[in-house]
Parts: structure tokens; C-alpha cells; sequence
């Protein structure tokens, strides 16, 4: 559950610091007080996206932390995350800057808004003040009709594959309409991996070819070039090995009357050595090198084998062993959406999927009309519409994204008349008392431990608001309830009551909160009875509003 919030400098609130409890809690206050805003930084907190009108006006930005107890089982997902936190506790926050840019943070942590959204499902569940308008949205019945039956992940699942039956029919549809098309292609690119196939070239033969072919054919200058070496580094007459020869020796003498040349007699011995080993390894070289025609008849024919099979492909010989491989995978890719028996297979067992997923979401919404209608007719009997009905009529409609059915809610306002579509015949106010109705239950089978209804109970007043202040407490035995209301009949009825207030200091608006004690209580109450001059009547009747409560 929701055990503190705290804001700091947003919309018109300076600073707040709100601790809660178990059980039914109020906030009530005048017009514009603030009264939803608590709510609208609560669901920032919760992963709502923010702009920079959130940011109070002459601060840097808006700071909201909002602290949970942490609930069962969330334990693994926090851990893969790594999300971990003190024990019990968790603390989600949410920081906005004057810009617009946000940060967001699960125990310390830095966190994605998706990962905000993903536990503030968990943990709470909001019913905004225009609820009652969205019921007459046909997605927002079916939505509810699922939440209620916890249907999401069956729904989850024949949405997936509605979107696998929809491409498995693109592609077949496609494969159907250009099969001559895709036949010339896929000759197209055959003939070009035949090609590659005759040639098979091999990795790296290409430069080894060229190096191979310009050796070949330089072999007579090679050899010269190397004799002639040979002979100045270590001929008859003068060689340059036998010069340095002589030089080590005359320098070694002359060391023995002055130590200041052996650094020098030590760079002259190690240019002897390696002039020898020079005159080795050409020597080695030219034993190695032969003049052989036939050798370079071959490697030349393979290179202009390979010249032309590239130009016939029109790229580079370079290139031609990466075209190999993107010839054989644009191949394989037209085997996949080209054969149309293999198409028309993966079409009909996608379709096949989809209908026995949309065969299980349809079982399961059958099983949770009846007793969802059942409880709502009930609770409008209690909500001054006497006689009235609800039901739920799931209609065959063609498959989609969302099943084979398509979900209406229907009503009879009172008794003797027919059912008929929700949005059609609800007045303002049944609407309102319908959709708060449908709120209580479907939270009764909600999972999340706390529950926010933000002034759901406009458009009703009277018996009917003390009926609703009723049925909020009894559901605030089960959950941690936390109400925005403007009704002092569903005000008396909560464990806790919130007053929030506005007041201006030097031409800017604050907010502030506070929790009423008795006397304050009887007071707020009055003050929502009968308006802004309190008499003692109003007083006596907060009293005995509230005395009936306990």
C-alpha cells in the first residue's frame, strides 16, 4: 500500500509531505484547491509522461517520491531489474526540470518510464473523475470487461496472433499475386549464384593471386636483381663484405691503444653479421626463384577467370566473395516468402493459432458477463435506479486484433423498459452511478493494494452519495481506498479525511494539505454542507453525519 507521498514544487504545490494509512481516506477542498492534483503527481510518480507546465512557476523543477510498502512477489522482478531496495520499503521518484526533461528512480536507482509504469501497475489503480465518459467508448467495455475477468494475458495472446495470421497473409497474398515476378527473380539471382558456384572462389585467393601473378611475371628482373646484390655484397673483386672484413680488423688493432673505439669496432662486427646473413638469405632466395611459364599461364588464366565473372555481376573481383554470400541469403529469403505451399501451410496454422486463441478469450468473457452484470444490476439498485439492469452482450463480429466478439454494455434505467446500448439511454448522472459501480467491483477483483478514485462520484448527491461513501468504505476494509471527493455524504464515511486549501503570498497561489482531526472535520464538512457562512445547524448536522459513520 501507499505510505507516503511527497512533492516538492509542483503545479501549485510548494511542499507536501502526506502520510497514509489502511482503509478509506479522503481529500476534499474547495474548487480548485489542488484537490486532483495530489493525484496527478502521484501518477507522475507512477510513470505518467510530464511536461514542463508540471514544474511550479519559479522553480527549477518538480520532485515526487512516493513510498509502498513493497508487495508480495515483486521481490524477483525488482532483482532482475536491479531495483533492490531496503526490505519491505519501496520508493519510486520522479524529477522534472523547468525544460521539460525528466529522471526517474526506483529505490535510488535510475529507472526507465517503463519500468515506473510496469510496478505502478502493481501497485496502484486509478479511476480518473471522467471515467464515466470513456465507458461509452466501446474499447473501454471491453477493456473493463477483461480487466475485471483478468483476461489480459488471453487477450495479450490472441492480439500476437492476429498480428502473426496478418503477415502470414500479406506474405501469402503477396506470393499469390507476383508469383511470375518472384519466378524471374528468383532465375535472376540463380543464375548469379550459379555463377559463383562454377568460379568457387576461395577467401583470400584474390590477393594471393595477384601477388602470385606480378612475382611470375617479374621473375627474370627478380633474379638479376638478386645476383647482381649478391655479387656487390660478397664478389671477388672489393665485395662490400670483404671491405668490412678488413675495417673490423684494423679497427680491432687500433682498440688496444685506445678503449674509446670498441663501441665503434662493436657497430662495424654487428654490420659484417648482418651483411653476411643478407648474402645468405639471397642466396636461399635465389635458389627458390625459377623462370616457369606454365606456372604463370595458370594463375594468369585464373585471374581473368575471376575479371570475368565479376564484370558478367558488374562489381568489384574484390568484392565478389561478399556478393556470394548476399546472393545465397536474398536465395534463401525468396525460398522462405516465395514457395507458396510453404505460405499457404504457415497461413492456415497462424490462423489456426489465432482461432483457438480467440476461442479461449471468447470462454472466458462468456463465464465473466453474468456475474459482472449481476453485481453492477445490484449495485444500481442501491444507487437510486430501482428496477433498473445492467447486462453485458458480446456480439459475433469478424476476427481482429481484439477477439471474435464485439463487447456492449447495455442498460434499462428502470424497470418495464428494454436494455438498450449504454451511451444511448444513460442520463449524465446514471452514467455517472453505472460507471462508479462497475469502479467498486471490478476493483473488488482488481490485484493492486490501492485504489484512488478522483471525484468518480460527480453527477450524484443525496441518498445516492451516501450510498457511495458507503460502498468506498466497505471496499477501504479490503484495500487502502484514497478518494478525491466534493460530497460530504461520502467525506463522512472515510477513516481519515484530508482538507486541501489554497492560499495566495504575494500574487502566487500555494497549496497546502492537512489532516483533519475531529473538530476540523466537523467543520470541513459543514463547510461542504452549507457553503462558506457556517451556522450551527450545518455544524450539528456534520455531527451527526459523522456520529452514523462510526
Amino acid at each position: 500500500m501507499l505510505r507516503s507521498l511527497h512533492i516538492r514544487d509542483f503545479v501549485i504545490v510548494e511542499k507536501v509531505d502526506i502520510g497514509f494509512e489502511d482503509g478509506f481516506t479522503v481529500f476534499s477542498g474547495e474548487t480548485g484547491a489542488g484537490k486532483s492534483i495530489l493525484i496527478d503527481a502521484l501518477a507522475l510518480a507512477l510513470g505518467e509522461r510530464a511536461e514542463s507546465s508540471v514544474v511550479r512557476v519559479g522553480a527549477t523543477r518538480a520532485d515526487i517520491s512516493a513510498v509502498f510498502d513493497t508487495p508480495e512477489g515483486i521481490g524477483p522482478w525488482l532483482a532482475e531489474h536491479a531495483l533492490e531496495g531496503d526490505e519491505g520499503e519501496l520508493v519510486l521518484r520522479r524529477v522534472v526540470d523547468a525544460q521539460g526533461r525528466g529522471r526517474a528512480f526506483v529505490n535510488g536507482v535510475p529507472a526507465t518510464l517503463t519500468q515506473l509504469r510496469q510496478l505502478g501497475a502493481q501497485l496502484v489503480d486509478i479511476h480518473g473523475q471522467h471515467a464515466h465518459q470513456s465507458l461509452m467508448r466501446p474499447d473501454a467495455q471491453r477493456e473493463l470487461l477483461d480487466s475485471h475477468g483478468g483476461h489480459e494475458s488471453l487477450a495479450l495472446a490472441v492480439h500476437d496472433a492476429w498480428k502473426d495470421w496478418r503477415e502470414a497473409t500479406r506474405l501469402l497474398q503477396r506470393a499469390e499475386q507476383d508469383a511470375s515476378g518472384l519466378a524471374q527473380e528468383r532465375e535472376r539471382l540463380q543464375w548469379q549464384a550459379d555463377e559463383h558456384a562454377r568460379l568457387a572462389l576461395q577467401p583470400d585467393e584474390w590477393t594471393r593471386l595477384s601477388q602470385e601473378q606480378h612475382r611470375l611475371a617479374h621473375a627474370q628482373t627478380l633474379i638479376e636483381g638478386a645476383a647482381q646484390s649478391m655479387s656487390v655484397l660478397d664478389g671477388e673483386d672489393s665485395s662490400i663484405a670483404s671491405q668490412l672484413n678488413s675495417v673490423c680488423e684494423r679497427i680491432a688493432q687500433m682498440t688496444r691503444h685506445d678503449d674509446a673505439l670498441r663501441d665503434i669496432h662493436a657497430a662495424l662486427d654487428s654490420a659484417r653479421i648482418s651483411v653476411g646473413e643478407a648474402v645468405s638469405d639471397l642466396n636461399h632466395y635465389l635458389n627458390s626463384l625459377e623462370l616457369d611459364p606454365s606456372q604463370l599461364a595458370n594463375v594468369e588464366a585464373r585471374l581473368s577467370d575471376v575479371f570475368d565473372t565479376a564484370r558478367k555481376l558488374k562489381i568489384e573481383p574484390e568484392n565478389l566473395l561478399e556478393h556470394a554470400a548476399s546472393i545465397d541469403a536474398q536465395l534463401q529469403e525468396l525460398a522462405a516468402t516465395g514457395d507458396i505451399d510453404v505460405l499457404r501451410a504457415r497461413h492456415d496454422q497462424a490462423q489456426a493459432v489465432y482461432d483457438a486463441a480467440a476461442s479461449r478469450l471468447s470462454s472466458a468473457r462468456q463465464k465473466t458477463v453474468k456475474p459482472l452484470a449481476r453485481q453492477v444490476t445490484q449495485a444500481m439498485q442501491e444507487l437510486a435506479m430501482a428496477g433498473g439492469k445492467f447486462d453485458i452482450a458480446l456480439t459475433a463480429a469478424p476476427a481482429g486484433a481484439h477477439g471474435v466478439e464485439q463487447v456492449e454494455f447495455l442498460v434499462a434505467g428502470h424497470a418495464g423498459v428494454p436494455l438498450r446500448p449504454l451511451g444511448k439511454v444513460a442520463s449524465g448522472g446514471e452514467l455517472s452511478r453505472i460507471s462508479l459501480a462497475l469502479s467498486v467491483i471490478a476493483s473488488q477483483a482488481a490485484r493492486v493494494p490501492t485504489l484512488i478514485f478522483d471525484e468518480v462520484d460527480s453527477g450524484v448527491g443525496g441518498a445516492v452519495a451516501e450510498v457511495v461513501g458507503r460502498l468506498l468504505r466497505e471496499l477501504g476494509k479490503r484495500r487502502q481506498v484514497l478518494c478525491v471527493t466534493h460530497l460530504p455524504q461520502v467525506a463522512a464515511c472515510a477513516t481519515t479525511h484530508f482538507q486541501v486549501s489554497k492560499r495566495e503570498t504575494r500574487g502566487t497561489t500555494r497549496s497546502a494539505i492537512v489532516a483533519l482531526d475531529e473538530p476540523a472535520r466537523v467543520e470541513e464538512i459543514a463547510r461542504m454542507l452549507g457553503g462558506i457562512d457556517l451556522t450551527e445547524t450545518t455544524r450539528n448536522h456534520a455531527r451527526e453525519m459523522l456520529a452514523g459513520k462510526d
